[in-house]
């Protein structure tokens, strides 16, 4: 009986964190969708201005979201008028909200606390093994974007915007406005073994899944990771080796938008396959492993090391990436998964490696960051470039802010002003530059990589020393604002969690962290 009640008072406890956590991201979604309706309603009244015709005429035309009587600090109201949606199949825990959406007499359709359900929209596919087990569930039918995520464990699925947010946010003029930084506490709660042999090289949080990274090293290996519960630690799932047909390791990777697939980027040299594709599959009931390395036919760089790879915001089936040829090229998916269009976005606007790129969310802009010292904005619509930044020292990456989608970072090799912050809509260079002392070298490494928070507000950096940089762009300063002792040597990487309130970490200690934030 002891030991009942000790694991009873467990689960409870477990429980209650889960419930928490679950409030938290409602409220987030509930302010979401008011920036988001206050947007529509806005691009509503320009397209009837644009029409020459007055905004309660358009407003007839297009389906207006919310009432008026909303609040804007994001609460929701008691109704809210909504298109008519297929059913929502949402897990058995909540079954009352999954209910068919009815035409009232007028032709709206209305839903009490419609917020909630938008922000569980995506989370409505439960696993096979729950399917049709619980009484009082309905039987559905699984559209094939839904089948597509089935292979993904019990947990919740973010909507694409979730890991950097789906509204546009005006933060360039918060900007060095504070005189000293928010505080923030972090402490490690855990350090393991990254189970690779050599030194790690990428890291990768799953953008569907908030279980979910991927780790790659040196060795080739690919291991797949689960966060257990808040946070406290991870265990390894799988492991695949993903070295190129001339026995190269990976680069870089990146997941697909929809976390069904990992993408990897090798070399150019020796005619060597240069991305390849791999899959994750569901081994058995909960259990979860990726699958075998596709390589892609397609080489349309002609030498050198592929640095990068990044997925573009407007559109999942595409990516780019950025070479040791100058090149920045596009890839786009055909019908079919295994057949790829390529297109060299441009190659003669570097005069060295392309060591970044990067799509920006709101234009069709690729911006590239060289070894060249040069920052290229090029407007893929168009074919042509559109802004050109010349830097004092050599670029190494670009990283665009998710949640003002004109602001992006680019990393550099100026001791103590790594990091450069622009703005898109800005042909003056920088507005902001902050950096750190290093203590084992002068020199600036490619491999030390950068991550935003989710609100945007702030910014993470690796570092030659085995240190945490974290930097508070209202800081009217060009310091980090904290910097936090994480390992016995480099940080190639600090990434910040989409969900949870963690920094993931790699090191050449060949650890991985995982730091809890408060």
């Amino acid at each position: 009986r002891t030991d009942q009640e000790t694991a009873l008072v467990k689960h409870i406890e477990n429980l209650t964190e889960e419930a928490q956590t679950i409030r938290k991201r409602i409220e987030y979604f509930n302010i979401e969708l008011t920036s988001v309706v206050k947007r529509l309603e806005d691009s509503q009244n320009q397209l009837a201005r644009l029409r020459g015709e007055n905004s309660a005429k358009a407003s007839e035309n297009v389906i207006c979201l919310i009432d008026d009587d909303d609040d804007v600090d994001g609460k929701p109201s008691s109704s809210m008028k909504l298109p008519h949606l297929p059913l929502l199949a949402i897990s058995s825990v909540a079954p009352n909200i999954s209910q068919q959406i009815k035409k009232e007499e007028h032709g709206t359709n209305e839903v009490s606390s419609a917020r909630f359900l938008l922000s569980n929209a995506e989370t409505s596919v439960p696993s096979d093994g729950n399917k049709g087990n619980q009484k009082g569930d309905k039987a559905y039918k699984v559209s094939p974007q839904q089948e597509s995520l089935k292979i993904q464990p019990q947990g919740t699925k973010m909507n694409k915007g979730q890991s950097g947010g789906s509204g546009h946010t005006e933060l360039t003029n918060m900007i060095c406005k504070s005189s000293s930084p928010a505080a923030m506490h972090c402490h490690t709660a855990c350090l393991l073994s990254s189970n690779h042999r050599r030194k790690l090289r990428s890291l990768a949080l799953c953008p569907t899944n908030e279980h979910l990274f991927v780790t790659s090293a040196l060795d080739g290996l690919v291991n797949l990771w689960e966060v257990q519960g808040q946070g406290s630690s991870a265990k390894i799932l799988s492991f695949t080796d993903c070295s190129s047909d001339k026995k190269r390791w990976p680069e870089d990777v990146a997941w697909h938008p929809r976390g069904d697939r990992l993408f990897s980027v090798y070399s150019a040299d020796d005619g060597d396959s240069q991305v390849s594709c791999l899959s994750l599959n569901k081994k058995k009931a909960q259990n979860l492993q990726m699958g075998r390395t596709r390589f892609l036919k397609e080489k349309p760089h002609t030498k050198g090391i592929i640095n990068n790879i990044a997925f573009l915001p407007w559109d999942e089936t595409s990516f780019v990436t950025g070479g040791s040829d100058h090149a920045a090229v596009l890839w786009s998916e055909k019908d079919s998964e295994s057949s790829w269009r390529t297109e060299t976005l441009h190659k003669n606007h570097h005069s060295s490696a392309v060591m970044g790129v990067a799509g920006t969310r709101h234009k069709n802009i690729v911006v590239s960051a060289g070894m060249d010292k040069r920052i290229v904005l090029f407007d893929v619509s168009a074919g042509r470039v559109e802004r050109l930044h010349q830097v004092d020292n050599k670029c190494m990456s670009v990283l665009p802010n998710p949640r003002d989608f004109n602001l992006y970072m680019v990393h550099t090799g100026t001791q103590e002003r790594q990091i450069r912050l622009y703005d898109l809509r800005s042909s003056k260079g920088e507005i902001h530059a902050f950096g750190f002392k290093q203590e084992s070298s002068e020199s600036q490494s490619a491999l030390i990589s950068q991550s935003w928070s989710p609100d945007g507000l702030r910014l993470s950096s690796g570092s030659v020393d085995p240190v945490i940089h974290i930097f508070d762009i209202r800081y009217n300063a060009s310091v980090p604002s904290q910097s936090i002792r994480a390992h016995q040597k480099r940080v190639f990487k600090a990434a910040w969690h989409h969900a949870l309130p963690i920094l993931v970490s790699i090191s050449s200690d060949l650890n991985i962290g995982l730091h809890r934030l408060s």
